[in-house]
């Protein structure tokens, strides 16, 4: 069973790019807007900032209190649109319920959009475009499944989840790039009938357990996004992976959760070298 190593191949594409950028006089620049003081948040912006020291990127973390106005959140999106300094910009999510996501996150120049999440980016991905930037995780799926050869044109695919972050983007590229796509969720009736059916499943539900040994077969190919915490406080992924035996699986930790935040990365130096070629 080959285990697909989302931090060997993140540590990887992190040496590429730090070489590229070493020499480079201006640095690629993301600017985070954080709202609020959540825990998960603080994490997965930390990594960010250590992922960006190691390939020499800089990173500027807005940081705004819960009770912040749309307008005025929208305003300093705004600035950072214009600034020529600021290369990717991306909105730490979840946001408070006060604030429509929706509009913030359009609020973005597409162009800078490294989480590939705009309505513009998402718009292009839909209709098979070439220029738009691809969700960060959906990328991440890509260049782990590419770096392991794991051929995906003509294979079936299920995904498990229809979120606007990872679901739908990435049922979508995967259709776009040759495989036939079915998409499962929490109101699919005979989940393992379904599962049984493909090549390669990819999960992405959050839910812990969502997956057993007794629902897939030992040809198949699983990729974990799923993220959440046992009563221990330990990070769990969708799949129960005692007695799995399959030909290749993704861990939680280290699968596509390394790949996402390296792919962020490998968006934001291809927008960079765009935006400098540009001006």
């Amino acid at each position: 069973m080959q285990i697909l190593d989302g931090k060997k191949i993140s540590q990887k594409f992190a040496q590429q790019m730090s070489e590229q950028i070493f020499d480079l006089k201006i640095k690629p620049k993301l600017v985070i807007f954080q709202v609020g003081d959540i825990e998960s948040s603080n994490i997965y912006i930390s990594r960010k900032k250590k992922f960006a020291e190691k390939i020499g990127a800089i990173v500027d973390v807005k940081k705004f209190d819960f009770d912040i106005s749309q307008e005025k959140i929208i305003s300093e999106i705004y600035i950072e649109n214009k600034n020529k300094d600021t290369h990717g910009i991306i909105v730490q999510l979840p946001l408070p319920e006060n604030l429509d996501k929706n509009l913030i996150i359009d609020s973005i120049d597409s162009q800078k959009d490294v989480d590939g999440i705009t309505s513009t980016n998402i718009s292009k991905l839909f209709r098979n475009q070439e220029d738009f930037i691809i969700p960060a995780t959906t990328r991440g799926i890509f260049e782990l499944l590419n770096e392991y050869n794991i051929e995906f044109i003509s294979k079936k695919i299920v995904v498990i989840g229809r979120s606007n972050l990872v679901g739908k983007p990435t049922a979508i590229f995967f259709s776009n790039k040759g495989a036939t796509v079915k998409v499962c969720h929490s109101k699919t009736t005979d989940l393992s009938k379904e599962i049984t059916w493909a090549d390669i499943v990819i999960s992405a539900t959050g839910q812990i357990d969502l997956i057993n040994h007794k629902m897939i077969s030992q040809n198949q190919v699983i990729i974990d996004v799923g993220i959440s915490y046992d009563k221990n406080k330990r990070i769990c992924g969708d799949v129960n992976t005692e007695k799995v035996i399959v030909k290749a699986i993704s861990p939680v930790p280290g699968g596509v959760g390394p790949m996402t935040v390296c792919c962020l990365f490998k968006n934001l130096f291809e927008v960079y070298q765009k935006q400098l070629y540009n001006h």
